[in-house]
């Protein structure tokens, strides 16, 4: 009895990836169908539509090669990303690269990150074909920066070249101060709950940096006994940003992957700017004083507003489902500084690479053609149940509105509530009292049909607290 063959497999390139997803967004095709259609396996649809934002961002890089099947990763990929960094530099400023040339630079690369490596001619023509080196132009826009002379003290930082034709898109950053009324209900603002957010992202979306929240307090007491070296984001107490620190971390994060990266900032920033140290792989681009073009597209600040208030009104509304009695505005007493730098932090991660890309590229801030359209239900959280879209976008942009007096304490109520609240954070849980908090957050897990996918994020946390438990 003859055996039969065994099926073959066929694997898409990146183009028809782009067209499986193009067909699934703009038809009512299911999966089923789609593969029918390019003779693949269902489950090969279904791992495509799972990698959808990573295959959006390669079709819009303009470096990946379109017609690869299978993208396998390099073993150095630091040095990989860092070589593919350099040669756009130098394409930009039309030098003549040459093998030899790049073999040097990979192996330079390779002796500042501390890497053991030699490259060889076979790694070099790898590297070339993962990266679509020698395939493809690109297209440069013309940015909007200032004519003017630069300020006293940073004339090291803002030498010529000031042109976004000498970075490539991944090193071209931009940042944006964003004032945040971290727990505002709709209609009401209290200016004692303003804090000042730090947010800054290169024009790819790929690398968005560390949150940073300024405050009011210097020593809120929700932070104690908390490891700040283990948080999501960073906290300053004070509402001016820490500009000398952060761009000096910025300049040596820079350093160790041997990047050379420009920074966007208003020309009101940089006037600002005093004692700035010297910096050695970031440039200072600074924007024209006459240019209403923010630093950070203001499309990505929205965004990250509105996911922000998202999460804000969830949080409420889980600190009145606990008090049955309690209004929306005495719920926002139990937010806490250390809350809104979680928040911030999940809001930050929330806003896609692709909105972020699109968005510099619409105001002049990055070169490169637009991407394809996004489904917009992705860019953005739902409109919370019980407000409409117009009152949703009021509250986003409640920063605008003057706000009213309010107690500028973390939280407020009876004198016994302050005092067990007291208890409450100079009592710090026990190892037994985390365990028990997830056989009860599994439980409740179990009881109220949560998903598979959901259970195994739970023990990835499960794992980890078991294993801090044993330290």
């Amino acid at each position: 009895m003859e055996l039969s063959s065994k099926k073959k497999l066929h694997a898409l390139s990146l183009a028809e990836k782009i067209q499986v997803l193009e067909l699934l967004d703009e038809s009512k095709m299911s999966q089923s169908e789609v593969a029918r259609r390019f003779q693949v396996s269902q489950p090969q649809i279904s791992r495509i539509c799972k990698n959808k934002e990573k295959l959006l961002a390669d079709w819009c890089s303009g470096t990946a090669n379109r017609e690869r099947k299978r993208k396998r990763e390099s073993k150095y990929s630091g040095i990989d990303e860092a070589l593919l960094c350099w040669y756009h530099i130098a394409q930009a400023k039309a030098w003549e690269v040459t093998g030899p040339m790049l073999l040097h630079k990979a192996k330079e690369l390779a002796d500042i990150m501390g890497q053991d490596f030699v490259p060889s001619i076979g790694w070099l023509v790898r590297w070339k074909r993962r990266n679509n080196v020698g395939f493809g132009t690109h297209h440069v826009l013309a940015p909007s920066f200032s004519s003017e002379p630069p300020p006293p003290g940073l004339t090291s930082q803002a030498q010529p070249p000031l042109s976004l034709k000498d970075f490539s898109p991944e090193d071209i950053f931009g940042c944006a101060e964003v004032p945040l009324l971290y727990r505002a209900v709709p209609g009401r603002a209290f200016a004692c709950d303003r804090v000042k957010v730090l947010l800054c992202a290169n024009s790819r979306g790929t690398e968005k940096r560390r949150v940073l929240v300024g405050g009011l307090q210097a020593a809120p007491r929700c932070f104690f006994g908390v490891c700040s070296e283990v948080l999501p984001a960073s906290y300053h107490p004070d509402p001016d940003i820490p500009w000398s620190e952060w761009l000096a971390q910025f300049d040596q994060d820079m350093g160790q992957q041997g990047r050379q990266v420009a920074l966007l900032l208003a020309a009101r920033v940089v006037e600002e700017l005093t004692g700035l140290p010297r910096l050695h792989h970031v440039r200072l681009l600074p924007l024209s004083a006459a240019s209403t073009t923010p630093s950070l597209p203001s499309s990505v600040v929205w965004a990250f507003k509105a996911h922000y208030r998202h999460r804000l009104l969830g949080k409420l509304a889980a600190v009145q489902s606990r008090r049955e009695d309690t209004l929306l505005a005495d719920a926002r007493t139990r937010i806490t500084v250390l809350d809104a730098l979680h928040m911030a932090a999940a809001s930050w991660a929330k806003v896609p690479p692709q909105l972020i890309w699109s968005s510099f590229i619409q105001e002049g801030l990055a070169p490169g053609k637009m991407p394809l359209a996004l489904d917009k239900a992705s860019e953005m959280p739902p409109i919370p149940r019980g407000l409409s879209q117009e009152e949703f976008s009021c509250f986003v942009d409640l920063e605008g509105e003057e706000p009213g007096p309010g107690v500028c304490k973390e939280e407020t109520g009876t004198e016994d509530e302050e005092e067990h609240r007291e208890d409450d954070f100079e009592a710090l849980p026990t190892k037994a009292e985390a365990l028990q908090a997830l056989g009860t957050l599994r439980r409740w897990f179990e009881c109220n049909g949560t998903s598979p996918e959901l259970f195994e994020k739970f023990y990835d946390c499960e794992a980890e607290v078991e294993r801090l438990c044993c330290l």
